[in-house]
């Protein structure tokens, strides 16, 4: 009976861990003959959209090894690679000696903002996701007051591709033709008509061994231990609120890097709006991939790319045959993006919750 039961309960537990990817899969199988795509077009839709937002995705991995959650503050990240991107805009560096320039010039700005966000969330434990979220939306503000004012009046840009008429801020749109797809060109690959964006996935491939390392050092080992309790690891001498800030740096760190492949990727710079969602849809590709507020893996990273945007492709003309407007696929898209988060998070709490009953039970039985 303990061995039917014990079953049951490991049967029900994977189950409810990974009943998004699950849900996800079903609802794809079903609304991908809806769509009428081709497999071709679909493969080609996922290797260029998961070579784009790997690495913003995979920024989300630090702060979660290190039980501090979903950082919904690593548009931080995106905002300082905006900035390199800017710079080197109004420099006229091109090509992939561009986009690198770009992230050497946003990795000081990533830092100093990555170590100031690290710094107020150490004061707030165990409530890092909320705050994040907030800092995302404040640090928003001061970029546009940077970027609208400062910029032009105190940093000098002279292109006046990016300057306004008036003599300072940047346009709200402008063309990155000197970088566009540098880096997914760099080195020419098509297989049957189907371009790979090798050098990208290269460096994708990069960060990947970075994590995978980073993990098996002292510092990994650190971040994980204080994810299994501030107070004991404390007590082991393990330098909890140093440790937490270096995740944190490293989080805003790959955004920026993230933001910056995904716009050279883009070929444009939507000055005052191309971050506000990143978060939002980092952290439910994450999701969907079957990872939780308290781990995640470089597996739940790919694999919640591809599920979360084949349903981007699919769902306009899917909605379109089944409600007869494809707006109720748009529509969908942002349900999937809220809903996703809102359903991890309820599940999160619900487990906490049984996994201290389980806890008390098990005390009360040893009593």
């Amino acid at each position: 009976m303990t061995k039917k039961t014990g079953f049951k309960d490991t049967l029900l537990g994977m189950l409810i861990s990974n009943v998004v990817p699950i849900l996800f899969i079903f609802l794809i199988v079903l609304t991908i003959p809806l769509s009428g795509y081709s497999a071709k077009y679909l493969i080609g839709e996922i290797t260029t959209r998961v070579s784009r937002d790997s690495f913003l995705v995979l920024s989300l991995l630090f702060p979660i090894m290190a039980g501090m959650g979903l950082n919904f503050g690593m548009s931080l990240g995106a905002l300082s690679g905006q900035i390199g991107i800017i710079l080197i805009t109004n420099w006229g560096v091109k090509g992939v000696a561009g986009v690198f320039l770009a992230m050497a010039v946003s990795t000081p700005v990533a830092v100093l903002v990555g170590w100031l966000a690290g710094l107020v969330l150490n004061r707030v434990k165990g409530r890092e996701m909320v705050t994040s979220l907030m800092l995302g939306y404040f640090s928003v503000g001061i970029y546009e007051l940077i970027v609208m004012y400062v910029m032009g009046k105190i940093i000098p840009i002279s292109n006046p591709a990016i300057l306004l008429s008036r003599g300072y801020g940047i346009r709200n749109n402008f063309d990155l033709d000197g970088i566009r797809q540098s880096l997914d060109r760099f080195i020419p690959l098509k297989i049957a008509t189907i371009p790979i964006p090798v050098f990208t996935f290269i460096i994708i491939a990069l960060a990947c061994l970075f994590i995978w390392w980073f993990r098996k050092t002292k510092l990994g080992h650190d971040m994980r231990a204080i994810a299994g309790g501030m107070g004991v690891s404390e007590d082991s001498g393990i330098k909890v609120e140093r440790t937490r800030i270096i995740a944190v740096i490293l989080s805003t760190l790959f955004a920026a890097y993230g933001q910056i492949i995904f716009l050279q990727s883009i070929g444009t710079l939507n000055t005052y709006n191309s971050a506000d969602q990143t978060a939002l849809f980092a952290v439910a590709a994450l999701l969907i991939g079957g990872a939780a507020v308290s781990r995640a893996s470089i597996p739940n990273v790919f694999l919640g790319l591809i599920l979360f945007h084949l349903m981007f492709i699919i769902s306009p003309l899917a909605g379109k045959q089944l409600m007869g407007s494809a707006m109720i696929g748009e529509y969908f898209r942002v349900f999937i993006s809220y809903g996703v988060i809102a359903l991890a998070l309820t599940l999160y709490a619900w487990k906490r919750v049984k996994e201290r009953a389980r806890a008390r039970r098990s005390l009360h039985d040893t009593i």
